[in-house]
């Protein structure tokens, strides 16, 4: 009986430090922006560094 006690002490615990790390993400603005990274990946291009341009422009 005595460890129904201590677990539920333990879950408290643990739901009050997810709880707060919850609050710290809401509050440094990990979920203002929720659309920008989902379309960031469709209009990605590669760039391109002037070596390997050189090198094309030598291969040609």
């Amino acid at each position: 009986m005595e460890v129904i006690f201590l677990l539920i002490g333990f879950s408290l615990v643990v739901a009050l430090i997810f709880l707060g790390l919850f609050f710290w993400a809401v509050r440094t603005g990990q979920f203002d922006d929720s659309y920008t990274p989902s379309v960031r990946m469709l209009f990605d291009e590669k760039r391109t560094s002037k070596t390997n341009q050189s090198n094309k422009n030598q291969d040609a």
